[in-house]
C-alpha cells in the first residue's frame, strides 16, 4: 500500500500484449468451482470449471462457459441434458480428476439422472439443466440452462481466485 493506506493500482489497456496481465486481474474476482457434466457417445465427462453464475429466478436459469479450445467442447455445447456441481471445500481431489488427462469417471461410484446425465455424489449443490440458449462470447460459447433439479448439501464451498484454491472464512 502507498502513504495513507490507499492501495497501487496498476491501469492497462487489456490487448494481446497484455493477456497475463488481464488473466492477473480476472483472477481478483473469487469463484467457485464446479464440475459439468454430461452423458456423450463416447460415455460420462466431466469438465472442471469456475465461468458459472445464477441468471434468472424465474425461469430458473443459470449460466457457464467452455472453452472453444477444449477437447471435449463439441460434447458440452450440443448436450441437451447436463449438470452443474458446485464442489465443497473437502473435494479438490475431483478438480484432478476432471481436468485434462484426468481419470475423470474412471472407477469412481456415480448414478444417472431420469436425463441420463452422471450425477456426482456429495457436491456442495447441483443443478440439472436443460439446454435453453446458447451465445457466442470470444473465446468461449456462454450456455444457459434451465434448472430442471437442484439439490444441496450442507458445507463450505470450495473457492477459487488468484490461481489457487481455498476456502471461505466468514468475518
Amino acid at each position: 500500500m502507498a502513504d495513507g493506506g490507499q492501495m497501487t493500482e496498476t491501469s492497462f489497456i487489456p490487448d494481446a500484449s497484455q493477456s497475463r496481465a488481464f488473466r492477473d486481474a480476472l483472477g481478483c474476482f473469487a469463484t467457485g468451482v464446479t464440475i459439468v457434466t454430461v452423458q456423450s457417445d463416447h460415455g460420462p465427462m466431466g469438465f472442471t470449471a469456475n465461468s458459472f453464475a445464477s441468471l434468472s429466478m424465474d425461469p430458473p436459469l443459470v449460466l457457464w462457459s467452455p472453452a472453444k479450445s477444449s477437447s471435449r467442447f463439441a460434447h458440452y455445447a450440443t448436450a441437451r441434458h447436463y449438470a452443474i456441481h458446485v464442489l465443497a471445500q473437502d473435494q479438490t481431489d475431483l478438480i484432478q480428476r476432471f481436468i485434462r488427462g484426468g481419470l475423470g469417471f474412471e472407477g469412481m461410484s456415480f448414478h444417472h439422472n431420469a436425463e441420463g446425465v452422471p450425477l456426482l455424489p456429495g457436491s456442495l449443490a447441483r443443478f440439472e439443466c436443460e439446454q435453453h440458449a446458447t451465445h457466442e462470447g470470444g473465446d468461449h460459447l456462454i450456455v444457459v440452462g434451465r434448472v430442471l433439479r437442484c439439490a444441496m448439501n450442507e458445507g463450505a464451498p470450495l473457492v477459487f481466485t488468484k490461481g489457487q484454491y481455498g476456502g471461505f472464512t466468514a468475518n
